[in-house]
């Protein structure tokens, strides 16, 4: 058989395997694709539009657009519930953004990108977080959580975060320790609420004010810190 007719085969059998596969199994598919483009395509670390544009693309454009070819939600939609595990949420995870600003390897490591307190240069800076964040939230709980909540029941949430503790691995020990139960925390609220606004709220406004609190002397004496985490089993 001439190769062309083996390609056109070959070609003809994903195909039909495509088309007699799930939702459940396609988006999970392609959400393993996305995370080994997302791991291949580096980027300067200190270009965050590069990092904006490369996540925007492969973690919300492709998602919105196989959920939308398929008629199905990644919990974009906002409703009483939503806003109030909104705000439940936030209100939880800032004391942890508050102690973490003062531990040393997190003040070494934040701002991740170049940035000063003048708003200026900060307010930029933020709104691309912020990008960064929202293209991150749909991907590990819109498309790999709430998009496949429906098929999979609670144990979405447990999908993603073996993947979101593999890409914080370079961050500080404390983060990488913190990102597997993180992950875990954000899309049970997220499947709750079947809408990914508290996680996207959550996180954006962490990181937000996690940069701005840096930027500026320690809230908490990090001697003190250091003295209330000593438990913790990784360098602080």
């Amino acid at each position: 058989m001439p190769v062309a007719a083996h390609i056109r085969a070959a070609a003809a059998r994903v195909r039909a395997a495509t088309a007699e596969s799930s939702w459940l199994q396609r988006s999970l598919a392609v959400g393993l694709v996305l995370s080994v483009l997302w791991s291949s395509w580096a980027v300067p670390p200190s270009d965050l539009t590069a990092r904006v544009l490369r996540d925007l693309l492969l973690f919300l454009a492709v998602p919105a657009a196989l959920a939308a070819t398929h008629g199905r939600d990644l919990g974009y939609h906002v409703d009483r519930r939503a806003v109030r595990d909104t705000l439940a949420l936030a209100a939880f995870v800032v004391p942890f953004y508050l102690v973490g600003s003062s531990l040393p390897t997190i003040r070494a490591y934040y701002p991740m990108w170049q940035t000063t307190t003048a708003l200026s240069a900060f307010l930029p800076h933020a709104i691309q977080q912020l990008l960064v964040v929202v293209a991150a939230e749909t991907y590990y709980r819109g498309l790999l959580c709430v998009g496949v909540s429906e098929e999979f029941g609670f144990k979405s949430v447990f999908i993603s975060p073996v993947v979101y503790a593999l890409h914080h691995v370079g961050k500080p020990p404390i983060e990488l320790l913190l990102s597997g139960p993180t992950d875990v925390l954000f899309g049970a609220v997220d499947y709750e609420s079947t809408s990914i606004l508290p996680s996207i709220v959550a996180h954006g406004l962490g990181l937000t004010l996690l940069d701005w609190l840096v930027l500026h002397d320690p809230v908490l004496p990090p001697e003190q810190t250091l003295r209330w985490l000593s438990w913790v089993p990784v360098p602080l």
